[in-house]
């Protein structure tokens, strides 16, 4: 079958990471003059797409394109590499992305992985050294919401809603989890809801898995997705977030509980970073994690504790 494309077919996505998300398409579709032949799709519109992730429409059928891209410098890495000796924690390791062919290798691998689990991920259509079709986690023509933008949204109406929606995202990490599973950059943009409701995951081109055990992969997961949600979780609902985070938690491995742990002593004096936003969100961020888990697990007695050696 011969796939050709309308100009301006596809509408391209720059930010990394939304490959699922609701941005409404622009320009025109692909004309299929029978039944979709993804891999044909692939192998036309790949040399004539320019952004690293674009977004297509197939008839009826709204599908992702990734190429592979540059090799990604190493110098943003040595840093995490420095913070995480400091820390003594092996979960903070960085995970290079390769970029490039193993990226686009990775993300297929870890797909079929999750998908053969039973979570929710894009279905590889078609795939090729240098490029990856992906279907869209939207149906019936209603798209997915970032998590982000939910809790968001949800910060707008009190914390009682704030809670509620951040404690889906932990939901459907530990969902991940009770299947053997871990997931990779377990940010909040990462996370979507689908039009029945159930979360989704996206971006898989690096894979932890390569370079750290099980138990420092979902504690990384966790880690993470505190990470990004912590700004609106501690202005809003530290009390009320904390008692959701053990009651998820309490299902999972006593050694992933060890680690959060000892990430909770370990980061305690990032409590001390400097309010001010001219240090940037990054700072920010870390700063609210470090006072969250300083609070949760004080609570219990145990953040001062001597730290236990793995």
């Amino acid at each position: 079958m011969t796939v050709t494309v309308r100009p301006g077919a596809a509408r391209l996505q720059s930010r990394k990471g939304l490959a699922s998300a609701p941005a409404p398409l622009e320009g025109g579709e692909a004309d299929l003059p029978g039944p979709v032949d993804y891999a044909g799709f692939l192998q036309v519109t790949l040399p004539q797409q320019e952004k690293a992730v674009a977004s297509h429409r197939l008839g009826d059928e709204r599908v992702w394109l990734k190429k592979a891209g540059p090799r990604h410098g190493m110098a943003r890495y040595r840093a995490m590499a420095l913070l995480a000796g400091l820390f003594r924690l092996e979960v903070l390791k960085p995970v290079p992305n390769p970029g490039g062919e193993a990226a686009i290798a990775i993300e297929a691998r870890r797909l079929r992985q999750l998908a053969g689990a039973g979570l929710r991920v894009p279905q590889v259509l078609a795939q090729q050294n240098d490029g990856l079709l992906i279907s869209d986690l939207g149906e019936s023509g209603r798209n997915t919401v970032v998590l982000q933008e939910r809790l968001e949204q949800a910060a707008a109406g009190g914390p009682a809603a704030l809670v509620a929606a951040w404690r889906e995202g932990l939901d459907a990490i530990a969902l991940a989890h009770a299947r053997g599973c871990y997931l990779s950059q377990a940010f909040d943009r990462n996370l979507v809801m689908c039009p029945d409701g159930v979360i989704g995951y996206i971006d898989f081109e690096d894979d932890p898995g390569e370079t750290l055990g099980l138990d420092e992969c979902q504690a990384r997961d966790w880690l993470s997705y505190l990470h990004s949600t912590a700004m609106l979780v501690h202005a809003a609902a530290p009390q009320q977030a904390g008692a959701h985070w053990h009651e998820v938690l309490a299902d999972a491995g006593e050694t992933v509980r060890e680690r959060l742990l000892q990430a909770a002593r370990n980061m305690r004096w990032l409590r001390q970073l400097p309010k001010s936003r001219r240090w940037g969100r990054d700072t920010q961020r870390v700063r609210a994690a470090a006072s969250l888990l300083a609070r949760w697990y004080s609570l219990n007695g145990q953040v001062f504790a001597a730290p236990t050696r793995y």
